[in-house]
């Protein structure tokens, strides 16, 4: 009769002296055998979870800042008008630029968009959702972020999202109050943008970083 690998009466063919040791069980053992790859591949994965959030998070903090620049440089040329050519074809532009010197997939997300292309997986509107709640519960928006080890179309990723806060300067395209002649300049290139009513400090959105493992 043959017993099943999943008996655990499975007894070892032979001691170290030769003999039969009837009895004596060794699926445990096997189990842990077959099970520490596994565990110990786990678990140096997790080990390298700082790297990654450190590699992630200054990513996106170079990014912000140099975004945040040209803004205030075409703002003091030309007023808002003129710095919505900032975010429709710099900010593109900038972040790829980004992606390829990282090696990690960058983008911009919201709850609120103003591009469709930029709308958010299910990973990443569950992650914006809590970054609502967080800010809600009183959590400094500028120090939100979340990163983990997670799979994407199949395949093993570390994801990573920080929070971008509302500033001041991004008013004049975002706020509640915007002029006539930003308004319709908006509207010609967005005509189904959401991105408005927005607050200094409010969640403007978030960097969403995707990297392989």
């Amino acid at each position: 009769m043959i017993t099943s690998v999943c008996s655990p009466n499975l007894v070892a063919p032979r001691s170290k002296t030769g003999r039969w040791v009837p009895g004596k069980r060794w699926l445990p053992s096997v189990i842990v055998a077959a099970l520490l790859p596994l565990l110990t591949g786990t678990a140096a994965a997790q080990d390298d979870l700082p790297q990654h959030m450190e590699k992630a998070r200054a990513a996106a903090g170079d990014l912000g800042a140099r975004l945040l620049a040209d803004l205030q440089r075409a703002i003091d040329a030309g007023g808002p008008a003129t710095a919505i050519g900032v975010c429709s074809t710099t900010a593109p532009r900038v972040t790829a630029e980004k992606s390829a010197l990282t090696q990690m997939r960058i983008g911009r997300t919201s709850l609120k968009l103003r591009q469709s292309k930029n709308a958010p997986d299910a990973w990443e509107q569950r992650q914006l959702e809590n970054f609502e709640a967080r800010k809600a519960a009183g959590e400094n928006p500028a120090s939100i972020e979340v990163g983990e080890f997670t799979e994407k179309d199949g395949k093993p990723v570390f994801r990573y999202m920080k929070a971008i806060p509302t500033a001041t300067l991004c008013l004049g395209c975002h706020g509640a109050q915007i002029a006539p002649e930003v308004a319709a300049k908006l509207h010609a290139l967005y005509p189904k943008d959401r991105a408005t009513g927005f607050a200094a400090g409010d969640l403007r959105g978030a960097f969403t970083i995707t990297a392989p493992r």
